[in-house]
């Protein structure tokens, strides 16, 4: 996990510099994991259907397959790379995005609700998604592929400072 990279503040009054905190790297490993399960079987089908009823010239076409995997591996890694957190004192902020930058601010008075998420993928690669909820439907505010330990000490730390934030309210 990466750690300690800090980054300023927004707005003046915003607090001290965040401490972002990157993803683990078996979400890399995973992800890149899927692309050649999915794509690898699609190249040798692609290779022996045309092959047998279309010829072998057609058979080239396979190569398709296996070059979105030679392109696809080092884009996975520039994205695995561009997710990170970071807690503030009155916000989560999630930053997120190769080419077109994304940073989400949720601040802890406006959860509702956080969800720990992991499906059975996930979990053979030890690994777990946080959801936040709020008010906006349009908040798409998660942070995936956070080591389960993680994930849940992150859960009951928002939802703890939701609650006090909301009390205030």
């Amino acid at each position: 996990m990466e750690t300690g990279t800090a980054e300023p503040a927004g707005p003046a009054g915003q607090g001290t510099e965040p401490v972002w905190t990157g993803l683990p790297r078996g979400l890399l490993k995973l992800r890149r994991l899927l692309l050649v399960v999915w794509l690898v079987p699609l190249a040798a089908a692609v290779g022996v259907l045309l092959g047998l009823f279309a010829g072998p010239a057609w058979a080239a076409f396979a190569l398709l397959p296996l070059a979105v995997v030679a392109w696809g591996w080092p884009l996975l890694g520039r994205n695995w790379r561009s997710w990170r957190y970071a807690e503030r004192a009155d916000d989560l902020l999630i930053s997120r995005g190769v080419l077109w930058r994304e940073e989400t601010v949720v601040p802890y008075g406006r959860m509702q609700l956080v969800e720990v998420t992991s499906g059975p993928v996930e979990r053979r690669f030890g690994l777990a998604s946080v959801q936040l909820h709020t008010a906006a439907a349009a908040t798409d505010a998660r942070i995936p592929g956070l080591l389960p330990e993680e994930a849940e000490r992150l859960r009951d730390r928002l939802t703890e400072l939701g609650e006090a934030r909301s009390a205030g309210l």
